[in-house]
């Protein structure tokens, strides 16, 4: 943008979930870097995260009605038309009112209404998609625009271009080795030794908990340190130490994963898209366990850092005290193959993403005036 022109105006519609808040908050923040006077509005709904996320991080938000498309044959299917109408009309009012001039979509129900209403309005329409496999929201709105922007190659969608993920400076800006013995004495871990990292984020993973507490014995045995983030809705059980055995600690939430990170030499974790991106960029190699449902597409997530060498992956059906016996600690008491492995993860990774995202929607913003301009003389 050229000094003295209006500030950009721009709508994000990516709610609901943290996949869909995080990545879309991101680029948000690096859209405030590159051009400090950018007005940012949030659309979300009053279902989610939306209504707790994206305020916290100092953004408007306007709510528009949820429109979850159902999966199966309902009455709830035969009302959808009429519900995605009303929140279209929701959607193009907080358009005009905030007289936007993009409409950035990261896909979920709350981006469809805000394509739609863009597209009535003749607006850029940028699309960001993070996972393996588009949601019905984001299929729809590639074919409506050139600027369509993925996580990763081979995304099924038209005009994709590969980006990576959107992630906060604090993710990719992160040295873990300068924060190492700051972030260990965090969490009552000893500044020598190995340690793994076990999580699933905020809500747990009943298979990842139970596993890795039935290797205690065995964490024990080879030295290794565990820093077990449970999730809020889990609770372990993991046997008495004595006071010379390494550290098994156990937390139900961590609000800044950096130092999570920084702790750590090795992750076991499920593979959602911002947790695969998260670790490639900052190169911590890890084993994912990709949630068995959803099509497979967390076991797709995983696949590039995978292929790359940065990476185990591992069936939950095959996660068990046995395998972390026999496959896992070997690994993690093999300081050589770890620093391999965190190489092979660094170099998959794609810190960035933010910026490069920011600067198309920006672009977008630059080209809609020209045509504006263009067609007032």
């Amino acid at each position: 943008m050229m000094s003295g022109e209006p500030a950009p105006r721009i709508v994000i519609a990516g709610g609901h979930s943290a996949g869909h808040i995080e990545p879309a908050m991101n680029c948000a923040d690096a859209l405030r870097r590159l051009e400090p006077t950018t007005e940012i509005t949030a659309l979300g709904t009053v279902r989610g995260l939306d209504t707790t996320l994206i305020p916290a991080r100092g953004y408007s938000l306007e709510l528009i009605p949820p429109v979850p498309l159902p999966r199966t044959l309902s009455i709830d299917l035969l009302r959808t038309p009429a519900r995605l109408q009303d929140s279209v009309r929701v959607a193009g009012s907080v358009l005009d009112r905030v007289r936007a001039e993009v409409v950035l979509g990261f896909g979920g129900y709350v981006a469809m209404p805000a394509y739609l209403a863009a597209r009535r309005r003749g607006l850029p329409i940028v699309v960001h998609e993070a996972n393996a496999h588009p949601g019905v929201a984001n299929r729809m709105a590639a074919r409506m625009t050139p600027r369509v922007f993925t996580a990763a190659p081979n995304v099924p969608l038209v005009h994709a271009t590969a980006i990576g993920i959107p992630l906060r400076p604090a993710i990719t800006g992160l040295d873990r080795h300068a924060l190492r013995d700051t972030a260990r004495q965090r969490f009552g871990l000893q500044c020598e030794g190995q340690v793994l990292l076990v999580t699933d984020g905020s809500q747990g993973a009943g298979t990842i908990n139970s596993a890795a507490s039935g290797a205690t014995a065995a964490f024990r045995a080879s030295d290794v340190q565990i820093l077990h983030i449970t999730g809020r809705q889990h609770m372990i059980d993991v046997l008495p130490s004595c006071p010379d055995d390494p550290p098994y600690f156990t937390v139900p939430y961590v609000d800044e994963m950096q130092y999570a990170y920084a702790a750590a030499d090795f992750v076991i974790c499920r593979s959602g898209a911002m947790t695969c991106a998260e670790l490639a960029a900052i190169g911590l190699p890890a084993a994912y366990v990709p949630l068995p449902l959803r099509g497979a597409e967390q076991r797709l997530n995983a696949e590039p850092v995978v292929a790359a060498g940065g990476a185990l992956r591992v069936d939950d059906a095959d996660l068990d005290p046995s395998w972390i016996e026999t496959t896992l600690i070997p690994l993690l008491t093999d300081p050589a193959r770890i620093a391999t492995m965190s190489a092979h993860a660094s170099a998959s990774g794609v810190p960035d993403a933010d910026v490069v995202l920011a600067r198309q929607v920006l672009a977008a913003v630059a080209e809609q005036r020209n045509v504006d301009s263009r067609n007032l003389r």
